[in-house]
């Protein structure tokens, strides 16, 4: 029996119920009021009609109601309707897999998304259970996991493995609801979930690139650390040793420089492949940054060992690297630090190699170097000194010492040559051969050259105006000043503030500095030239020159490097280079300068072979300005 019969019979029921008790009620009061045959006739006629019209009324009022609560009824069906169509719609459109089940867990319905995401159609999964859908990633207590959350919370969301139609496992984020009915009983469960498969490679994709470098594959400072650390804890386990080498390529910059970044990525790649083959399984290489590699050699117990992986990677790398047209040639400095003989930890097994790779770079370039305990020292020393030597400019604690420049036909100082020094405020006058690296190396060099000028150049007018007679002053440019594109400019600014006349200015440059980027050179010596001042090349003989690009050079003068002055007049090569040397600047009109000049026989020798200028202890040492002889 349906509910709307039973709620009709329980109407006609209490309908029946109030006839009777007003039939009753009526008959009761209208015998209480009259005995009379006639008027109980007449009453009981009228109550019948009273009855009948409150019968109607309420039948009335009933139909009313009830035509009005069917209207509401329809209204809300209808909405019903729209609301469970707009529903179906965002179930079917959805990009999320929904999968429905009924209480014993048999699918009832699934949406577009699940058929696109598993594979499966819908007549091939309804009433199935889900567990066709397990990776077998999971065990029966992560699935127990599930069970539970859902009987007491009616939900769980988490990350979960299941298999595609074509058998590939894929990560999903799943959330399963619990749907009861109106009197509380479950009847279905309902399943959201979404592909994060994207989501999960681009999750590798970022842990990779975290610890490996983009350009060569290799791990990266991060990777090689960790790895280290890990290297170094199984070797005092295991009671042995193990070696880090530290590579730094040379002169890369320049390949950089001249050929542009693209050659010298593709460069840093092929490199790292060549050092692949040469040190095989069971090492790691890891790119640090830059031209500078790392190599973790966790079986090396012995330096011999070690030395030898060096030498045979030094030899590899001097071999030709050919691509896109190119022929290039790249050497390889290294440091090696072993383990746990030069150190305990990988932080410091590191800074150590680091030391080493200095000190290989100090000896040539192109070998390798073994950490010793001195070189920490050193390396110590160099920190302090570049903090120290950033005070002293600050402090005005550097000098400007000079060094007379002799004409050897006259014997006449002609000239000086500015030369920085430290006046450390502990360690009194440091040697220049200590801190002009370190300013090098920290760039530091450049701020000390652009002082040193302004002081020679206001020194320089000061003598002037007390009517000495010299003819030039001469400034070393530093190869970082000098590929300055402003150092026209600084020149000129200091010309004008101390009023030196240009042509009493000499700007000495290396023959290194002038090679690194012949084009740019000639430019930036040109402009130099044009301010009216005398521009001669430094330790000539030295680098590389081409005769071609010299001719080209607005150069006065050519400085014989001293390293070919000392053995003269007995060694062989170095009377034949110097003789060379003054030849060629002769026939190019170029004056010829001698520098580290200590022996009266070497200034003779000089002077017989047509050179003019001449510098050295024999005719003086740096002193500062008040203490030169002017004799």
């Amino acid at each position: 029996m349906s509910v709307s019969v039973r709620d009709a019979l329980r109407m006609a029921g209490l309908y029946m119920v109030l006839s009777i008790l007003w039939l009753v009620l009526s008959e009761l009061v209208l015998r209480g009021m009259t005995d009379d045959p006639l008027a109980l006739t007449v009453g009981r006629q009228i109550n019948v009609v009273v009855w009948v019209l409150l019968s109607a009324l309420l039948i009335f009022v009933s139909r009313a109601r009830l035509l009005n609560f069917i209207g509401i009824g329809a209204r809300l069906r209808s909405e019903d309707r729209e609301r469970l169509r707009m529903a179906a719609a965002v179930f079917d459109s959805t990009l999320e897999g929904v999968l429905v089940t009924d209480r014993n867990g048999l699918i009832v319905h699934v949406n577009r998304a699940f058929m696109r995401i598993t594979g499966y159609q819908q007549e091939e999964v309804i009433g199935q259970r889900p567990s066709k859908f397990k990776s077998g990633r999971h065990g029966a207590p992560f699935y127990q996991q599930i069970y539970a959350a859902l009987a007491e919370q009616g939900e769980w969301s988490g990350e979960i493995w299941n298999r595609r139609k074509s058998g590939e496992i894929y990560p999903q984020w799943q959330t399963i609801c619990a749907i009861r009915d109106d009197s509380g009983a479950l009847s279905h469960y309902v399943a959201v979930f979404s592909d994060i498969s994207a989501i999960k490679h681009t999750e590798e994709e970022l842990a990779y690139l975290v610890h490996h470098d983009p350009l060569t594959g290799l791990p990266n400072r991060l990777l090689f650390n960790d790895r280290a650390m890990q290297a170094m804890a199984a070797a005092q386990a295991n009671k042995r040793g193990c070696a880090l080498l530290l590579l730094d390529l040379d002169h890369f910059q320049s390949i950089n420089d001249g050929l542009g970044h693209t050659i010298g990525d593709q460069l840093l790649k092929l490199v790292g492949e060549r050092l692949r083959e040469v040190l095989g399984s069971g090492v790691t290489l890891a790119r640090l940054g830059g031209d500078e590699f790392g190599v973790l050699a966790e079986n090396c117990q012995q330096v011999g060992l070690a030395g030898k992986l060096a030498q045979s990677i030094i030899e590899r790398l001097k071999e030709p690297f050919c691509f896109e047209g190119n022929r290039l040639f790249i050497s390889v400095s290294i440091g090696i630090s072993l383990f746990p003989s030069d150190a305990l930890s990988a932080e410091q097994l590191l800074r150590n190699a680091d030391s080493a790779l200095f000190k290989a770079k100090s000896n040539g370039r192109a070998c390798y170097a073994l950490y010793t305990e001195e070189l920490t020292a050193h390396a110590q020393q160099r920190v302090e000194t570049a903090g120290e030597l950033r005070r002293a400019l600050e402090q005005q604690e550097l000098r400007v010492f000079f060094q007379p420049v002799h004409d050897l036909f006259t014997a006449r100082m002609i000239g000086v040559e500015a030369l920085v020094r430290w006046q450390h405020p502990q360690r009194g006058l440091v040697p220049p051969g200590e801190f002009i690296p370190i300013a090098e190396r920290t760039g530091l060099i450049a701020e000390i050259d652009a002082w040193v000028l302004h002081q020679a150049c206001r020194q320089m007018v000061q003598w002037q105006t007390e009517g000495r007679q010299l003819a030039f002053v001469a400034v070393n440019i530093s190869s970082r000043l000098f590929s300055q594109r402003d150092l026209y400019r600084q020149v000129a600014d200091a010309l004008h503030d101390t009023g030196l006349d240009p042509a009493q200015l000499e700007l000495e440059v290396t023959e290194s500095a002038v090679m690194e980027d012949p084009e740019v050179a000639l430019e930036q010596l040109h402009r130099l030239r044009e301010l009216g001042v005398t521009l001669a090349i430094d330790d000539f003989g030295t680098g590389y020159s081409s005769l071609l690009r010299l001719k080209r050079m607005p150069v006065q003068k050519l400085k014989i490097d001293q390293g070919f002055v000392a053995g003269l007049p007995h060694d062989e090569d170095d009377i034949a280079i110097v003789r060379v040397i003054i030849a060629l600047a002769r026939s190019m009109g170029m004056q010829v300068h001698a520098e580290g000049v200590e022996q009266a026989e070497q200034a003779r020798f000089l002077l017989e072979q047509q050179c003019q200028l001449g510098q050295g202890y024999w005719f003086g040492r740096p002193v500062p300005a008040a203490e030169l002889h002017w004799g």
